[in-house]
């Protein structure tokens, strides 16, 4: 996840409003037309529900693509006045998008308010925390919405690794290899002894938040001497590769290993925990940038890495593959419609982060940051800087079965494991089954899924 240092940005109130901003005696916007669909009212605070943020929030988008920085200015004055960095969830929410809206208009601005706006921008980057990793085992343990992956695939690998003495994971997960270390305690204690594990892991992916302040190297020093105090043998190896590319140098090493390994009786076992939305998808080759464009051009070719990297995987003929992600679709390449897709689910992180942090916590900085972060990543940027491209569990599950994978029905006891953990959070946090699959619900919307597959 990504997060703040210690030290939280400064207040989006600071800022002075916006220049050239006619407004009258009563510090209200002088408007010589009306906006199209906005609320008439001479107070501010008829701007402050949710469903009145999200349609500022659009209008401000269409003006700054259509390059109109008078109305741009005016709304965003106004959502910087109805929308305090340390208000309620749906405010937090609608300030995270007006920094992102802010850091577009910087991007694609081409006259001087917006030049303004990239100066008053300036002030409002987002600086990440590294953390440590006591800190970061700490920080994922404070909701489900890694924990219930953690469970489902922790309990899915256990089942598929019965009767192997050999399993070698590849872990291609967000969290730096955190579900591991529970992992191996189960393993320690099966009943037939514990296998000899290899764990494989990328290790030059993007840096994508949560950040370690340590290497790999150093990570799979800890986790095997972990492993070696549950008399559990760990060999731990780190391949260079990057989710830009598909992964394409860890496929390959893997191949060479699986032919050498193919007889040896080993469990090939796959883990992608919220890194497969960041290998480019096809709408990344679909758009066709002018000169005048800010961002790099795109290929010509169309881009198929997700389907190029499912098919190689299949190719390896692995034992499961166990895919959890994030149940929300950021690939639109209409600002409007991701912007649209992104604050009806990324309310859900503001709205659940009462029930667990107090306002002013060191945790609560880096976790609002977390979501800053991906909010600016979906709504500022385009081409390859924009790598937050999550698909719904349905267009994944599209993808694994036209790569000739078939879904597995993950059992009771994994239920039973994700409901017992769920118990040690809020009353909103719930579980529901569709088909064979999970989805860790909150107050009834889809959050997270976890699905399983073995070749078909």
């Amino acid at each position: 996840m990504m997060q703040f240092t210690e030290t939280p940005p400064p207040s989006l109130h600071q800022i002075t409003p916006f220049p050239n901003l006619p407004m009258n005696n009563n510090n209200q916007i002088n408007r010589t037309c009306p906006w199209p669909g906005f609320p008439t009212s001479k107070a501010l605070g008829s701007f402050g529900d949710a469903n009145c943020m999200e349609q500022l929030l659009v209008h401000c988008a269409n003006a700054i693509e259509s390059n109109d920085a008078t109305l741009a200015q005016q709304i965003l004055w106004v959502l910087n006045n109805i929308a305090p960095p340390d208000g309620d969830s749906n405010q937090r929410l609608t300030c995270g998008f007006l920094r992102a809206l802010i850091a577009r208009a910087a991007n694609v601005g081409t006259c001087k308010m917006f030049t303004a706006m990239a100066n008053a921008h300036a002030n409002l980057a987002i600086t990440t925390h590294k953390f440590s990793v006591i800190e970061l085992a700490s920080f994922v343990d404070l909701t489900p919405w890694h924990r219930f992956g953690f469970a489902a695939a922790n309990a899915a690998i256990l089942e598929v690794a019965e009767g192997f003495s050999v399993i070698h994971i590849v872990d291609l997960s967000l969290t730096h290899c955190m579900q591991i270390p529970t992992l191996i305690d189960a393993l320690a204690s099966r009943p037939e002894g514990p296998p000899l594990v290899k764990l494989t892991v990328a290790g030059a992916t993007e840096d994508v938040p949560p950040m370690l302040d340590l290497s790999y190297e150093e990570l799979g020093s800890k986790l095997v001497n972990f492993a070696r105090s549950r008399n559990v043998m760990l060999e731990f190896r780190v391949i260079p590769s990057t989710s830009s590319d598909g992964f394409s140098a860890l496929i390959e090493e893997l191949r060479v290993q699986h032919l050498v390994c193919a007889d040896s009786g080993e469990a090939l076992i796959v883990n992608c925990h919220m890194m497969l939305h960041y290998i480019p998808e096809e709408t990344l080759s679909t758009i066709h940038n002018t000169n005048s464009s800010p961002y790099p051009l795109e290929s010509s070719s169309p881009s198929y890495h997700r389907t190029m990297f499912l098919k190689s995987l299949r190719s390896l003929n692995p034992t499961i593959v166990v895919l959890v992600d994030e149940d929300a679709d950021f690939t639109s390449n209409n600002l409007v419609c991701r912007l649209r897709s992104a604050f009806n689910y990324l309310w859900i992180p503001y709205d659940t982060m009462d029930t667990f942090l107090p306002r002013g916590s060191k945790q609560r900085q880096w976790y609002e940051a977390d979501i800053c972060w991906k909010i600016e990543n979906v709504i500022a940027h385009e081409g390859p800087q924009r790598i937050e491209r999550l698909e719904p569990k349905s267009r994944w599950a599209q993808r694994m079965r036209n790569a000739n994978f078939r879904s597995v029905m993950l059992s009771e006891d994994t239920v039973s494991e994700v409901k017992h953990m769920l118990d040690e959070h809020a009353a909103g946090w719930g579980l529901k089954k569709e088909e064979e699959d999970l989805v860790l619900t909150w107050k009834g919307h889809n959050v997270v899924f976890a699905t399983a597959w073995v070749p078909a």
